[in-house]
């Protein structure tokens, strides 16, 4: 359902009572959540009132959606829809790889969440309930692809390190060099103003000990 009306936003210090009312009504922990206000999305109507919110927690490259209530769950799927097209938009903006949720609306199951395999449960953050058996994911890039470019690009950047440490030693050689020349110049041009003084002053060079 399109609720053109409805204004999703990110919450603000305005939103708290309002937010603590609803997070109340849906049986949440009110004091953790109102110190991670900052977390949360809003969704209100033309007239201003609050009518959803979803948490939205970033970290280590994974999103956690998380706490989504509403004042009228006869717009929950409307307003979860657009909830979703801002929360796409926050993960990209951050980077963010794959989206967890413990939420079991049908709604999230049929956007394409899945149980949480073995092997997806060792991407979960540590600060997150590890231990939860209910959790759902959905990749939102190709993990595996970015991981095989990271490397590569880890492994360019070493290369370009390497060389560059090769031409900053070839480089200091070169100086090396060029200043011994240099010195060693200096002392001829020394020694042949010491001879022409000489001769010019002695009727010929100085004579060898």
């Amino acid at each position: 359902m399109s609720l053109p009306e409805h204004r999703i936003r990110r919450a603000t210090l305005e939103d708290r009572e309002a937010l603590k009312e609803m997070w109340a009504s849906m049986s949440f922990d009110v004091s953790d959540l109102e110190r991670r206000l900052t977390e949360f999305q809003v969704a209100e109507g033309m007239d201003g009132k609050l009518l959803g919110a979803v948490g939205f927690q970033i970290a280590n490259s994974q999103g956690w959606l998380h706490s989504e209530a509403f004042t009228d769950f006869g717009l929950a799927d409307g307003l979860r829809s657009l909830f979703w097209k801002r929360l796409q938009s926050v993960a990209s903006n951050h980077g963010v790889l794959r989206v967890w949720t413990r939420e079991n609306s049908s709604f999230w199951i049929q956007l394409g969440f899945q149980a949480a395999s073995a092997g997806a449960l060792q991407k979960l953050p540590e600060s997150w309930n590890c231990s939860a058996v209910d959790w759902l994911t959905l990749p939102l890039k190709d993990e595996t692809a970015i991981a095989s470019i990271e490397r590569e690009i880890a492994l360019f950047m070493t290369a370009e390190k390497q060389r560059t440490e090769k031409v900053i030693g070839q480089a200091k050689t070169f100086k090396t060099i060029v200043t011994a020349i240099g010195f060693l110049l200096a002392f001829a041009i020394f020694g042949a103003a010491i001879w022409l003084y000489f001769a010019r002053n002695t009727g010929g060079p100085p004579a060898p000990p």
